[in-house]
């Protein structure tokens, strides 16, 4: 057979039909799939000891190991991988182009069905029609909503590694299985050019009645999954780019295992200012292998950030970064604003003629245009200084997460405890920089906290703020 790849994978999920699709893929000449090569529990089948000479010791201490063996076996050699396999292997497979990936999917309803009627006769293999053991399945919400948020995140795992990386796969229905045509077409991708002419192997379906047979609460059951957002319409959607770590932002404590993680539009400067108090010299200008041997010196530190509520954060950076002028104003973003999004910005600063009622409607005109760039409808960066604290947040973990998320209005109590809890003495904190010329609550209203809602639906959603005043 033409040698198309090196080896083959069949990222499939338990009672997805994948012991048929492996007994399919077994028919065609120079093709061999090799069980489940990587289960945590056994290696290639529950009664089997070794998969090419190599036993479940060596391939549990060395898992490549195994993988090179498959990749040099004659002809083209594959295994299938579910979600819960052996999770050091994965990123190798993901990132090799000459191993073919193949998704098998089932309706989740299905294969949850399935996989309960399996538990409960332990049979999960059917050759002998008349030895099938008949059962019932018991739908449980909870856990069927497990087995479909876990389902649901691998898919979407491999669906992203596989674009980040160039590559596509195979994707094979669990109906798809039984189809002669469709099996010979997955067969010629592998590189095998002799089609079959039948299936030809005892493997029978298990449980072919229809889905209301087979669950003793199957009105219960319809109930649960009508209450399921099958389309996610209650998502937030996020377009924001994802972010790695600041890292050159973290300060650290000259005199305590404190590093701060700061969260741009915040109180770094409060925060910052307690630090010093500490003692000692702050460190700043991490990399990333400077942050790493911080960490190694300084065992039981704490990490920590402090989030700002998303409208006073947003007037927080409109005050100083749009307003007003100087080395830290993003003078090029403030001409757009002005000249693209109508903001009544004064040419100079300070400006006598700038008044509080023209403060809140340019304020109100930010809050607009931070809606319409965070959705990626403006062709301006989304700056840190304003992107969502979900977001950031979420490109800490990338690195390391702060192990402590403080709120500007717990601060004093909260970093208090910190201090206390890496035995030091805490300063008291000092108090945030007033925003000018007008404070956020000269121009508060309900409408300003509609926009802030419409610019940070996820802060809002996923930080659990609530209106500002």
């Amino acid at each position: 057979m033409a040698q198309n790849f090196d080896a083959f994978v069949v990222f499939a999920e338990m009672r997805t039909g994948s012991n048929l699709l492996e007994a399919n893929l077994n028919l065609f000449e120079g093709i061999s799939c090799l069980g489940e090569a990587f289960n945590p529990h056994f290696i290639g089948y529950p009664n089997s000891t070794e998969i090419l000479g190599i036993d479940r010791a060596t391939r549990d201490a060395d898992p490549l190991a195994l993988l090179g063996r498959i990749r040099g076996a004659e002809g083209l050699a594959g295994f299938r991988y579910f979600h819960d396999h052996d999770p050091r292997i994965l990123e190798p497979l993901l990132d090799d182009p000459r191993i073919a990936k193949i998704v098998l999917t089932r309706n989740p309803v299905d294969s949850y069905v399935s996989w309960k009627i399996a538990q409960k006769t332990d049979q999960w293999k059917l050759t002998n029609v008349s030895r099938r053991k008949d059962a019932k399945a018991t739908f449980d919400t909870a856990d069927f909503e497990a087995h479909l948020e876990a389902l649901q995140g691998f898919q979407v795992r491999l669906l992203n590694g596989l674009q980040k990386r160039g590559q596509t796969a195979f994707y094979v229905a669990y109906e798809d299985v039984q189809d002669l045509d469709v099996m010979n077409g997955l067969a010629r991708w592998l590189g095998c050019a002799t089609p079959l002419e039948s299936f030809d192997h005892n493997l029978k379906r298990q449980n072919p009645a229809p889905i209301s047979d087979k669950v003793e609460n199957f009105e219960e059951m319809e109930q649960a999954l009508a209450r399921l957002d099958r389309f996610d319409l209650s998502r937030t959607p996020n377009f924001e780019p994802r972010r790695g770590a600041a890292v050159p932002g973290y300060v650290a404590s000259g005199a305590a295992p404190l590093l701060y993680m700061p969260i741009k539009g915040g109180p770094e400067d409060a925060v910052c200012d307690w630090l010093a108090a500490l003692g000692g010299e702050l460190k700043r200008d991490f990399n990333q292998k400077g942050l790493r041997q911080w960490l190694r010196r300084n065992a039981g530190h704490r990490r920590f950030t402090v989030l700002r509520h998303p409208l006073a954060r947003a007037h927080h950076v409109f005050c100083h970064r749009i307003l007003a002028k100087g080395p830290q104003a993003f003078g090029r973003i403030r001409r757009v604003l002005v000249n693209r999004h109508d903001l009544p910005l004064p040419e100079s600063w300070p400006d006598a003629s700038y008044d509080l009622a023209t403060h809140r409607r340019a304020f109100a005109g930010f809050l607009e245009f931070l809606r319409a760039n965070l959705a990626g409808q403006t062709n301006l960066r989304i700056d840190p200084n304003w992107a969502s604290q979900s977001g950031l947040l979420q490109g800490m973990g990338d690195l390391c997460l702060p192990d402590l998320v403080l709120r500007e209005e717990e601060m004093a109590e909260g970093l208090a405890r910190l201090a206390a809890q890496v035995g030091v003495s805490a300063p008291a904190v000092p108090s945030a920089a007033a925003d000018a010329p007008f404070a956020l609550s000269e121009i508060y209203d309900a409408e300003l906290e509609a926009l802030a809602r419409a610019a940070y639906p996820r802060d809002y959603l996923m930080l659990g703020f609530g209106d500002w005043r």
